[in-house]
């Protein structure tokens, strides 16, 4: 007999989400176990980001389906779990400013995609550029798209606030376990650790973030996938400009196909101010150092030679792309002045500390093009979450209630006849068809 019926493999927001609903319903939640790398949980992606809570009107209900749904549910689940855990929820609103008639067209489809994903009439607006100036009189701009329905959090100390939660649940935690190999025998599996632990499971949820889809690789699984990582790279705001602008202010991406974003103007939950992200092509998942991403270059570059990746890098749009984000890392002033474009009393000189940088990984079909959706493979007692991006944060309550949802359907937990989570996995995942 495993020692587990379900191993989670990745402890961000995702995974420790999953832990939460799968522990919370488990007749006995000490059949779950969480394994994460690092010695706490929510260390990479989950808390280096923007700490925004998106409004889903960014998001296409058509090609991008489960990101859109997912964000438009996990508003409210947020605003509830921080509410029940007292953690900080700032509901400040967001601005999408158009910097040419292409962004205002872009910003009318966005329009269409917010009502059609759920948001209210009053919850978004298109505005002129009389009317946005009125809103944030810093800002410059052709025309712009106000939503109240946007939020910042600390996602770190929500995901912290899940362990909590998980742990008083019962699920167990396996806390700097590095996932080295896995194999499968009678229909077990056997999960072996860097550090030569060995835990066993009758199934296996794969939420391991940038480490995804080296792990489903590892299992026969998504080998017509590969997958390319960006770092997003930030820089602080000094207490001159905290008062420029009230709400944080977007930009309508030049490239949407492209994982390439320009600069926002982000107000986060604490109060800082900052410009970012970029997104320079990096090596690995963890290449927040250039040491770092040198010592993953070989390894990259021989698996995407042999990939679909190969044609997405050679591209030469991708590589006009990807140099000038090389260019705003390189260059403060390069980046301050994407941000000048919306803002033009920024000056690069007044910025002299770097923000937190996070590496974001996006999957690649076999014919070099970026999938704009997530990824959710079943197969063989297993299921792979691939290609999780933003809004990931945001929809990773609703995106966990219903795979956890799926899981209990297949009977490999028993079931409780009372969850101990906030939510009922089986209502949230009904709400996410």
């Amino acid at each position: 007999m495993p020692d587990h019926s379900v191993a989670i493999i990745g402890g961000g927001v995702l995974g420790t989400s999953i832990a939460y609903f799968l522990s919370g319903h488990a007749r006995d939640p000490g059949s779950i176990v969480l394994i994460e790398q690092e010695q706490n949980i929510g260390q990479h992606t989950s808390s280096r980001n923007t700490g925004k809570v998106h409004a889903p009107f960014l998001y296409d209900p058509a090609a991008k389906k489960t990101f859109a749904k997912a964000a438009a549910l996990g508003y409210e689940m947020w605003l509830k779990y921080s509410e029940y855990k007292n953690l900080l929820f700032r509901r400040d609103g967001v601005l999408e400013v158009a910097l040419d008639d292409k962004g205002t067209a872009r910003l009318g489809k966005y329009m269409q995609w917010g009502e059609a994903n759920g948001l209210k009439r009053d919850e978004i607006k298109l505005l002129n550029s009389k009317e946005a100036n009125e809103l944030e009189p810093n800002v410059r701009c052709v025309s712009a798209l106000y939503c109240s329905k946007d939020a910042s959090v600390e996602y770190g100390a929500l995901t912290l606030g899940l362990m909590e939660d998980l742990r008083s649940f019962g699920c167990k935690l396996a806390l700097g376990q590095r996932v080295d190999r896995i194999s499968r025998k009678s229909g077990e599996y056997s999960i072996t650790t860097t550090g030569g632990t060995e835990i066993t499971a009758s199934y296996i949820i794969n939420a391991a973030g940038g480490n995804s889809m080296d792990v489903a690789h590892s299992m026969g699984i998504a080998k017509e996938y590969s997958d390319l990582h960006f770092r997003g790279e930030y820089w602080q705001a000094p207490p001159e400009y905290h008062d420029l602008t009230k709400l944080s202010i977007y930009s309508v991406p030049k490239h949407p196909e492209y994982p390439f974003l320009d600069p926002h103007w982000i107000v986060r939950a604490d109060g800082r101010r900052e410009v970012g992200p970029n997104a320079v092509p990096v090596f690995g998942p963890y290449a927040y150092t250039w040491r770092k991403n040198l010592a993953d270059m070989i390894p990259k570059l021989l698996e995407s030679s042999r990939t679909g990746a190969r044609r997405a890098v050679f591209d030469r749009q991708f590589l006009s792309l990807a140099s000038s984000e090389l260019k705003s890392s390189l260059s403060k002033r390069a980046m301050i002045a994407r941000a000048r474009e919306f803002l033009p009393a920024l000056r690069a000189s007044a910025f002299t500390k770097r923000g937190t940088s996070g590496v974001r990984s996006s999957v690649i079909d076999r014919m070099g093009k970026f999938v704009p959706d997530t990824i959710v493979m079943w197969a063989d007692s297993s299921v792979h979450v691939l290609n999780y991006n933003s809004p990931g944060a945001t929809g990773a309550l609703p995106m966990a209630a219903k795979i956890a949802s799926k899981v209990l359907d297949e009977g490999t937990v028993v079931a409780s006849d009372k969850p101990k989570s906030l939510w009922d996995a089986t209502s949230i995942a009904a709400d996410m068809q």
